[in-house]
């Protein structure tokens, strides 16, 4: 389906994000362990991050039609770690909004349409964009998550994650590397159904997902399934991406639960 917000708001909110996740740990420890990616630690995170805004920008800049090396992405692996007391911080904090300023305006110089490479079938410029908007947001709760504080998406842009997400994780690309999508077959027939309860019925986020023996199809709607996730559309999207567990009092879930955790325990997507 096509993307929910124009080439200029991803543009913008690849910033935005970048500065929400910069806010997010300015006064934590860089050392704390990620409990959501549990070999990562604070500052790896945001390496993750700001690596990934540099190695997207430096792709769209030269108009590669190949995988760019890390070696000839200027600025990879950010800052080295400094010991002395604010300095490694500082130093992060600068290296991550330089490089979503950098990303953010090759995007802009580009346009959406630009053909640049990409891991995925959509070869142009803006699937980038789009990319490293939800990459930078999701990262985002994992920061939030670890330093312990409260993590709120705007509707819009987290409603174009559920859609991105789904576009990527039912590709059959996706079922190409990720061996477990296929046996989502066992349950051929079988419906789920994603209800924001915080959306108005004119910006409704709601979404039907059927598993068919070869593939998965979905759609926006508002349809009876065999389970039913409901809850504010944040904590929905966080349960999708295994950042929330589906037992949480934040959500619920009506219906053949042990369907909702047959699908977690095989898709993933980070």
């Amino acid at each position: 389906m096509p993307n929910s917000l124009v080439h200029d708001r991803y543009c913008t909110e690849i910033i935005e994000q970048t500065r929400l996740f910069r806010e997010t740990i300015a006064d934590a420890s860089l050392r704390a362990q990620v409990p959501s990616c549990p070999d990562w630690t604070l500052r790896e995170l945001a390496v993750h991050v700001g690596n990934a805004h540099r190695w997207a920008g430096e792709t769209v800049r030269s108009r590669s039609t190949s995988a760019v090396s890390p070696k000839d992405v200027p600025g990879f692996d950010g800052p080295e770690p400094s010991a002395e007391a604010g300095a490694d911080a500082a130093g992060l904090d600068a290296w991550l909004a330089e490089g979503a300023q950098l990303l953010s305006d090759e995007l802009r110089v580009a346009g959406e349409e630009t053909p640049v490479w990409t891991w995925f079938t959509e070869q142009r410029a803006g699937f980038w964009a789009r990319r490293m908007t939800h990459e930078t947001l999701v990262h985002r709760s994992d920061a939030a998550l670890t330093v312990g504080v409260e993590f709120e998406a705007d509707a819009e842009v987290a409603a174009d994650c559920m859609d991105e997400w789904l576009e990527i994780a039912t590709s059959p690309l996706a079922a190409e590397h990720n061996p477990s999508l296929r046996t989502l077959g066992e349950r051929a027939g079988a419906t789920l159904h994603l209800h924001a309860t915080d959306t108005s019925k004119t910006a409704a986020a709601e979404w039907l997902i059927t598993l068919g023996e070869s593939d998965i199809s979905w759609l926006r709607a508002h349809e009876k399934a065999d389970v039913a996730l409901r809850g504010p559309l944040t904590d929905v999207l966080l349960v999708f991406l295994r950042r929330l567990p589906p037992t949480s009092d934040r959500v619920e879930v009506l219906g053949d639960a042990g369907l909702l955790d047959f699908w977690l325990e095989r898709v993933s997507f980070e």
